[in-house]
């Protein structure tokens, strides 16, 4: 050792030195001075190491954390003393709920990272929607309120809550209305606390509304059966579905739900058994549910009623008015379609998007006469996910404005946004004494009301959901209150007199109500997660309609939209309603059909917008209800010519960072008609000055005559399974460049199942969530750098027509006539991810053996060797290479705010952060095989089946991909690569891919 150098023997000596501090009061500097921190903590800057890290935790993610709230988690690592539930390294699981789903919430060192489906659970068991993967981000977001408000000033607690009980005393001194406006509430506990301030307070009412309204239903079966709920829908008790304008795999009802159970008469299993369910669909716009039939025909909104009374009078001989269409292809198709209703009676069911009460009515009488009651659809076991009422709102604003309102609560609503008449709801609510929400930010509401009672998140709240009739599931907290929020339940109960806390509020409430008579205790529900209280026999209802009523509102209906243009408002399945606004994985979550992100859309057909003279990049002016807007136009195939579709949920304005000014608010479009709101009408369309390039993921629509997609007739299937699928073969003599990799112990491999993907992304959002994936903004997106290591591709196939307009065969998009319509079209989703190639052409161009193939048959990237060559990229016959062209992770220039170290919490420990420069792509999670190795390890046991679980595959609600060990045979994955309908994307370059795709299969009319 060198004798005239200084070596210092520890921390405990350098934290007391005085470069040491001085160099952390300029770490910390841009939050607040390390005195502070350490002072509140109860030390000094000559604190000894291990009380020094024990109070910072993970060092400037805990000191941001007390910054925003002056309370530091204390649960952060590194420990020394460590709370006994807590292992540095090792992630803990809770039971949860999201939107009554039951889910398992991962968490790091106090930190929720991911949520995944309850398997245990009823219902959706498998997979999850895109929101609920999601959503974990919205815990950290910055935009959420720090403290409760009062005319727009932050205040304490105790000062709002004598204001409010002010506040109600006086409106129930002057015998004027409480009313506390939200959206649907299924969870018991809420329910209760509303009712202890009723019984606080007798003049207290609750409104439920949804900005997506059902109600049409609800009030519809009030009137045909006498009992007004949602049904449940079990599409997999039926062989045959028609859809009229229902997305109901994606945002109708209960998608994910929906699509576990009516993959399960399509994916590869039930083909094998050479069954198959046949799916029709009318509708205008391309959606997601569309793109996913075996038969799909395009019509205009007003010819939706048509349709409609066409089944019925086939279905049952009746001769109702209305039932003629001047659409020949829809005139053919309903012939076709009432043949399989009525072949298949008590097998078949039909389904309506529509808010209307009488088409509603008229669809429950086709249903009653298929027999479909009790079997596919459910009113006994029923859903209590949509229960809003339009009347009941339209009551509110009415009573407002006559004075008879002193005080009115929004909880989880947001009225003056996503209502389609918001002056009205500002006129209304300005003649009401008192006004507050619960919002946890100063949204659209919010800031026009007097107070905000900011909510916690569901990830730090109590609380329970009860999402269909005998099913109750708990929500439980996985972390501390981020910033001084209270859960609206607690405030309710404060306000009641009520001094329980929230915890000992839904323990009593369970207890004393849902646990009784089910054997079960209060424990065993956090562990479980949900209570199911046994399925209500579905019963055969008979239908007490009157239909020949219902017939003719519907074709005045149809009238009264019909025109040159007309306009149908949608849901897309990642924005919804827009409450998700600021949540930046979902902005950039590209939609199913369009490939869009970052905004909303006016889509028409190719065909039509020629004819008004809109190309690509154009912008158009749409009109209708008195509003207009101007959107960027998309040129969608598969739309109704003469129609328009636009998405709600987009053009929020006071929702945070990534979601303020994005796109148009499309809720004004719609219309109240016969007491409950509309999303179709007649609109005018018209080409304007400018140019918009809308943030799309692909661009490229045709597979060059490659044999990328393959796809068959179920007809064709039966007779060979091997039909337009099997291996691809080559007379000529192959020559390989590189060596055989040997896998002797475990070989990583991966099925897809074309039949079952339907393109939702939920699997992407996963992905991101899981691998730290970055989001990059609508400008990064439109340079085509977005960083998605999975996406999905979607191919259209286009019909040709003549001069008769008559279907004479399909082509690929480059070989488009003119004679085409663009309305025919077909629709292949194929999730595209590194394909872990044996003979990777990647490899072999990397001058610094940046990636690399292992032992287990994967594909490797050694980032810290990687300087960004690109050549891998360049040699990727798949393109599923993504480069970090700036660091996406800590640059302020990048619109979402996913870079500050607040919400980088959400960041998953087991995967390092890429920086400029490095390329990244796919790694099969080997963080989670990785994971499920050492807990086999651990156990003494050998990895078996199913310990491995991708975070896509965790996430599809189809079971559309499958993954494991091809060297055990009896694994799933290797039975599903045996299948006769499995080929490999590009196997003639002979790169040797490890993902095996199914052929889709088509069960259409000529089967």
């Amino acid at each position: 050792m060198d004798s005239n150098k200084k070596y210092w023997k520890g921390l405990e000596e350098l934290n007391q030195t005085p470069a040491f501090v001085k160099g952390s009061k300029s770490e910390f500097a841009e939050s607040i001075p390390v005195e502070d921190v350490l002072n509140e903590a109860g030390l000094s800057t000559k604190t000894p190491r291990r009380d020094f890290l024990k109070a910072l935790g993970f060092g400037l993610g805990a000191v941001t954390l007390a910054a925003c709230n002056r309370t530091p988690i204390h649960k952060a690592v590194p420990y020394v003393i460590k709370p006994e539930e807590i292992t540095p390294g090792i992630p803990n699981y809770y039971a949860s709920s999201f939107n009554g789903q039951s889910v398992i919430v991962r968490t790091r060192e106090g930190r929720p990272i991911s949520l995944e489906a309850n398997r245990n659970s009823i219902g959706l068991n498998q997979g999850t929607d895109a929101t609920t993967t999601a959503s974990v981000l919205d815990l950290y977001d910055m935009s959420k309120l720090h403290n409760p408000q009062i005319g727009h000033k932050d205040v304490e607690w105790s000062a709002l809550d004598a204001t409010v009980i002010a506040a109600l005393n006086k409106a129930t001194a002057s015998a004027k209305q409480i009313t506390i406006v939200s959206n649907t509430v299924n969870s018991p506990t809420t329910l209760a606390s509303i009712a202890q301030l009723a019984a606080k307070y007798p003049t207290t009412n609750h409104v439920q509304v949804d900005a997506v309204s059902y109600s049409g239903i609800i009030e519809a079966n009030r009137t045909s059966f006498g009992k007004a709920v949602v049904p449940s829908y079990h599409f997999g008790n039926a062989q045959v579905v028609v859809s009229v304008a229902a997305d109901f795999l994606g945002s109708w009802l209960a998608g994910e739900e929906h699509t576990q159970d009516f993959i399960r008469n399509r994916d590869h299993k039930t083909l094998k058994s050479g069954k198959m369910s046949r799916h029709i669909q009318f509708e205008s716009g391309l959606s997601m549910t569309g793109s996913n039939a075996d038969v799909r025909i395009a019509i205009k909104p007003s010819e939706e009623g048509a349709v409609l009374i066409s089944l019925y009078n086939a279905i049952t001989g009746a001769n109702l008015s209305g039932g003629v269409t001047a659409n020949k292809k829809a005139a053919t198709a309903i012939q076709l379609t009432a043949k399989e209703l009525q072949s298949n009676q008590r097998n078949a069911v039909v389904v309506s998007g529509s808010n209307d009460v009488n088409v509603q009515t008229l669809v429950n009488a086709i249903n009653s006469a298929l027999g479909a009651y009790g079997s596919i659809i459910d009113l006994d076991n029923y859903s209590k996910q949509y229960q809003g009422s339009d009347a009941a709102f339209q009551q509110f604003i009415a009573n407002a404005n006559a004075g008879q309102v002193g005080v009115a609560f929004f909880l989880n609503s947001n009225p003056v946004y996503d209502y389609y008449k918001s002056e009205d709801v500002k006129n209304a609510l300005a003649k009401v004494e008192f006004t507050l929400s619960f919002s946890d930010r100063a949204d659209e509401t919010a800031t026009t009301l007097k107070a905000i009672a900011p909510t916690s998140n569901f990830l730090e709240s109590w609380g329970d959901a009860s999402s269909k009739e005998g099913y109750f599931t708990v929500v439980q907290p996985t972390i501390n209150p981020v910033f001084n929020t209270r859960q609206a339940e607690q405030s309710l109960l404060i306000w009641a007199g009520n001094t329980s806390s929230i915890y000992d509020f839904v323990k009593q409430n369970w207890e004393a109500t849902i646990l009784a008579g089910t054997g079960k205790d209060w424990k065993q529900v956090l562990q479980t997660g949900f209570i199911y209280k046994g399925t209500n026999s579905g019963s055969f209802y008979t239908f007490n309609g009157d239909v020949q009523s219902a017939a003719s509102a519907v074709t005045a209906l149809d009238k009264s939209i019909a025109g040159e243009v007309e306009l149908r408002l949608y849901e897309s399945t990642g924005m919804r309603d827009g409450r998700y606004a600021n949540n930046a994985y979902l902005q950039e979550l590209p939609d199913p059909i369009s490939k869009v992100t970052w905004g909303n859309y006016a889509a028409i057909n190719p065909k039509f917008a020629e004819q008004i003279g809109v190309g690509e990049n154009g912008v158009v002016k749409v009109e209708a209800n008195g509003y207009s807007v101007e959107l960027p136009a998309l040129l969608q195939p598969g739309q109704a010519m003469g129609t328009v579709s636009i998405a709600v949920g987009y053009g929020r304005y006071l929702v945070g960072k990534a979601g303020n000014n994005v796109g148009e608010n499309a809720f004004p479009f719609a219309k109240l008609v016969n007491g409950t709101v509309q999303f179709s009408s007649k609109a005018t369309i018209e080409k304007v000055a400018g140019t918009y390039e809308l943030a799309q993921t692909q661009t490229h629509h045709t597979i060059e005559g490659r044999n990328i997609i393959r796809e068959t007739s179920f007809a064709k299937y039966l007779q060979d399974p091997n039909s337009e699928s099997g291996r691809f073969s080559d007379t000529h003599k192959t020559y390989d460049l590189w060596n055989k990799f040997e896998s002797p112990g475990h070989k990583w491999v991966m099925a897809i199942d074309l039949n079952a993907c339907t393109g939702c992304g939920s699997c992407i959002v996963a992905c991101n969530v899981e691998n730290n994936i970055p989001v990059v903004g609508r400008d990064e997106v439109r340079r085509r750098r977005e960083m998605h290591w999975l996406r999905i591709d979607r191919y259209y196939t286009i019909q040709d027509v003549n001069e008769q307009n008559e279907v004479v065969g399909y082509t690929e998009e480059k070989k488009i006539k003119h004679l085409q319509d663009f309305e025919s079209v077909t629709v292949v989703h194929q999730p595209m991810l590194c394909q872990h190639c044996d003979h990777a052409p990647c490899e072999t161009v990397c001058p610094v053996l940046a990636t690399v193939h292992s032992s287990e048959g994967l594909n490797h990237m050694a980032y810290n060797r990687c300087f960004g060559t690109r050549y891998c990229a360049n040699n990727c016959p798949y393109k599923v290479r993504r480069f970090n062209w700036f660091n996406y992770w800590n640059d302020s220039r990048f619109d979402n705010y996913l870079n500050n170290e607040f919400t980088q919490l959400v960041l998953n420990p087991d995967v390092t952060t890429r920086s400029r420069g490095v390329m990244e792509k796919c790694s099969m999670c080997i963080q989670r095989i990785q994971a499920g190795k050492l807990q086999a390890k651990i156990e003494n046991r050998k990895l078996k089946d199913g310990d491995v679980t991708m975070a896509c595959q965790a996430a599809c609600s189809a079971n559309a991909i499958i993954f494991g060990d091809a060297n055990d045979p009896e694994s799933e994955v290797a039975k599903a690569l045996r299948n006769e309908r499995v080929y490999y994307v590009l196997e003639e370059i002979n790169v040797q891919p490890n993902i095996g795709y199914m052929t889709k299969v088509r069960n259409t009319f000529e089967a």
